[in-house]
């Protein structure tokens, strides 16, 4: 039966003028023999065929044809489960297989999902998000009772992040409840295969990996201007030499123009309608703050061809299928290498197929770094993704949704999840401290009833959620993203646009007029939640800004940087990027020098603005912020003052008054600044430490239902959310200093967002290498763009050009009187 539906499976991939390659063969016939594992193929390879068709043939192989979900097809974007719904339903209605195959997420109607609970489909495609809120049903036994396989598309978005921990979760209580539960996972770029199997598999589990896809090739060209100012800042690139881009942009070839924020791709749409009218109605802006009916019908344009050129962000990183895209544009660099792989991955979407990605710098030096990750991609490279450690939030939310739903007996399911490899280590003392916590409040919490949220069953030995209200109120709020409360924006008699972020929209008032998802709107007034407008024909250059707009670069693409600054310090300029910045990196070596990998370079000048100390790790922006402050810290703790930091991906400099020692204090106490020791109480006298946790502990708060967001009509604003989560952290801080929830948001605090980790190995690598002071007369190429990005944070009736450019022509001023 199994070969004959193989054979099946084999003629509708004739038809379609394919051959199934070696990976996808290997992948079915190790599902029928039982195993799971992970398949890591490049982007366009055909993983989804891969990976479904094993169980589709079991399915169809079954002669109880039982009831209920069979397979469970996990995906991170709502966008893609409506793509591989398609997707799979294409061979099966071609076929002509008894099938069901349906979708569910966020914008399931409720229609919909009553059907799918009362009659399952066997194929159900979904997110991590909505897996939990079934999970949370009363019916999730009887819906799963049949379940054989589950496929986690895009494994590499997921593991990184506490989604990825949600899904271990979910997937521990599917796996007790059936014990031959298969499970495959699915990624094009991941750099730690083995532990990212581990953690979608659980421990102790064979598992295959399955990597024998042909390599993928991607071109990369740079759009590298006709000069190169030896003084480079962010952003003097980028929209200002928006002509270079116009000139290489062909209207005949499909394009996907990719910038990393929200904000950055309204400018640079705005830029590109303004200077090519003719492609008004060829031209659109797709990203995750637009309202999902556009986006839908932008990808439906895109896809058949009327749409020519699309200006996006990460929102079109993942598996869509936009097979007529021809070319790529990067807009800034990407800051490390998988992001550009998955990037490129959107051209050419078919397997062995050639991606061509242009590059558009936004600073000289980000030349630099795509030299380093054509060298990392030519070596194969890719970043690993760190799982977060234990996190208590997300299991607190998980046994509440069991507690929701079929209830939970408190000792098998800690067996289960001590099988995964998120909570493997979790002691007898944290599991009783959770089990407290929902059931009595904890020890501070116990007098409100809203907290005592499970209550002991007897009669059946399970843990139940004891109100229902606690019970709905919690499953709308199910989820680990806890971004700030957003503004509906929607035309005052009209459609939803998108949403917008309630700390921009607080700062407009009536009749203002800014730009959002590609028009010129006026808000007419702000009601429930929600913004009204109505477009407007007058100009404004007001554009939101979301959270989490900066990006640092990875640590695989810092180590391949420092050897970029190492070639170039030997001349070997042997590729067009670095050849392109040879003026700049002369000027750098006539004032200075370029350091070698073993070397730290460390510069010192005195301007009318103070004494300055730059420094050059080359290890990226978050891991020089917690650097700057380290060092501003240890200096002053020798002679007080007010030292000024400024940071970014090369490098961190120290501004002090100029009757501070600075420069004989640093070199007085060079080594204790590059010791390791002591480092967390010192990063704490630094940083104020306990503002940062007290920030990180509101977003555990709602993860773990300590805060919840509200009814969708009712949500909260973000100042009643810090006001209720400020007071939690005070009453835990004075009566519970030990609460484990606490002690979360000191450890991501340390580890997620400092990334005291890579920290600590740069202050490893500065001790063991040579350390060079090089006394500047003036800030030299290197220097330049950390004075700019502390002109950023000053308040001034001047505009930043104007200030950078009185600054150039004064550095160049003193390089022609010399």
């Amino acid at each position: 039966m199994q070969t004959e539906i193989i054979h099946q499976v084999e003629s509708w991939f004739k038809s379609k003028g394919w051959e199934p390659s070696t990976f996808q063969r290997q992948s079915w016939n190790a599902f029928l023999e039982g195993s799971s594992g992970l398949i890591q193929v490049p982007t366009g390879s055909g993983k989804t065929f891969a990976a479904v068709m094993g169980p589709i043939v079991r399915i169809l192989s079954d002669k109880q044809q039982k009831k209920g979900i069979r397979l469970l097809y996990i995906t991170p974007l709502r966008a893609l489960s409506r793509d591989l719904t398609l997707a799979i339903r294409e061979p099966i209605d071609s076929i002509g297989w008894p099938i069901r195959v349906a979708a569910r997420n966020g914008d399931t109607t409720s229609t919909e999902r009553t059907k799918q609970l009362k009659n399952p489909p066997q194929i159900l495609v979904t997110t991590p998000e909505s897996l939990c809120v079934l999970l949370g049903n009363p019916m999730a036994i009887n819906l799963f009772a049949n379940l054989e396989s589950v496929i986690l598309d895009e494994w590499h978005e997921l593991i990184g992040s506490k989604r990825g921990t949600q899904t271990e979760l979910a997937l521990s209580w599917l796996r007790m409840n059936n014990r031959q539960l298969q499970t495959w996972a699915l990624s094009a770029t991941i750099g730690n295969p083995v532990q990212a199997s581990e953690h979608a598999l659980g421990v102790k589990t064979k598992k295959i990996l399955i990597n024998c896809a042909p390599k993928r090739s991607i071109s990369i060209k740079s759009i590298i201007p006709d000069s190169i100012n030896g003084f480079p800042w962010s952003g003097h690139l980028g929209l200002r030499r928006y002509e270079d881009l116009i000139a290489v942009l062909d209207v005949s070839k499909s394009t996907l123009v990719f910038t990393n924020t929200r904000n950055q791709s309204e400018r640079w749409h705005q830029c590109l309608r303004f200077a090519c009218p003719a492609m008004e109605c060829a031209l659109a802006l797709h990203h995750s703050a637009i309202d999902r009916s556009k986006r839908e019908l932008i990808e439906e344009q895109m896809k058949n061809g009327q749409l020519r050129w699309v200006v996006c962000t990460s929102s079109l990183d993942l598996g869509v299928d936009f097979q007529p895209v021809e070319r790529v544009i990067q807009i800034g660099s990407p800051k490390n290498i998988a992001r550009l792989i998955q990037r490129a991955g959107r051209s050419a979407h078919y397997p062995e197929g050639k991606s061509e990605v242009l590059f558009m710098p936004t600073n000289a030096l980000e030349l630099l770094e795509l030299s380093a990750l054509r060298r990392g991609l030519n070596n194969d490279l890719i970043e690993t993704r760190k799982p977060p450690y234990k996190p208590l939030d997300v299991l607190l939310q998980h046994l509440t949704t069991l507690a929701c739903g079929p209830g939970f007996n408190p000792t098998d399911t800690l067996q289960a999840i001590r099988k995964t490899a998120c909570y493997q280590s979790i002691t007898n003392e944290e599991w009783q401290w959770c089990l407290l916590f929902l059931e009595k409040g904890g020890n501070c919490l116990s007098a409100y009833s809203r907290y005592r949220k499970i209550e002991w069953n007897q009669n059946k030995k399970l843990f139940f959620v004891r109100d229902g209200s606690i019970a709905r109120l919690h499953k709308l709020n199910i989820g680990t993203i806890t971004s700030a409360p957003s503004i509906r924006v929607r035309f005052h008699r009209g459609a939803i646009i998108g949403h917008v972020e309630e700390t921009f929209i607080s700062q407009l008032n009536p009749k203002d007029v800014f730009f959002f998802a590609g028009r010129q709107l006026e808000l007419i007034r702000i009601k429930d939640m929600t913004a009204y407008v109505k477009l407007s024909t007058r100009k404004s250059t007001t554009v939101p800004a979301w959270a989490g707009g900066q990006m640092a670069l990875s640590d695989l693409l810092t180590t391949k940087l420092r050897e970029e600054v190492e070639l170039a310090s030997e001349n070997k300029l042997n590729t067009a990027e670095l050849k392109a910045l040879k003026p700049l990196l002369d000027r750098q070596k006539d004032l200075s020098i370029l350091p070698k990998q073993t070397e730290l370079l460390i510069e010192t000048c005195m301007t009318k603005e103070g004494q300055h100390l730059f420094v050059y790790p080359f290890e990226g922006r978050f891991v020089h912020e917690g650097l700057g402050f380290l060092w501003a810290s240890r200096l002053t703790k020798k002679m007080r003052s007010t030292i000024t930091v400024s940071v970014n991906d090369y490098g961190f400099e120290l501004l002090a008054p100029k009757d501070y020692p600075l420069i004989k204090l640093f070199e007085e106490s060079l080594d204790n600044l590059i010791k390791d020791s002591e480092i967390e109480s010192d990063l704490e006298n630094a940083l104020n430490l306990s503002e940062l946790c007290k920030r990180r502990f509101r977003s555990i708060a709602q993860v773990s239902g300590l805060i919840q967001q509200g009814y969708p009509s009712k949500n909260k604003t973000s100042g009643q959310i810090q006001i209720s989560s400020t007071l939690l952290w005070e009453v835990f801080s004075k009566h519970e200093p030990g609460n484990l929830l606490l002690k979360q948001a000191r450890h991501e605090v340390l580890h997620d967002q400092l990334e005291l980790s890579r920290l600590t190995t740069a202050l490893t690598r500065m001790r063991t290498g040579k350390i060079i002071h090089s006394e500047i007369p003036r800030p030299g190429p290197l220097a330049f763009p950390l004075l700019v990005e502390r002109l950023r944070n000053r308040l001034s009736n001047e505009s930043i050009l104007e200030r950078v450019k009185r600054m150039q022509i004064e550095a160049l001023k003193h390089e022609t009187y010399e």
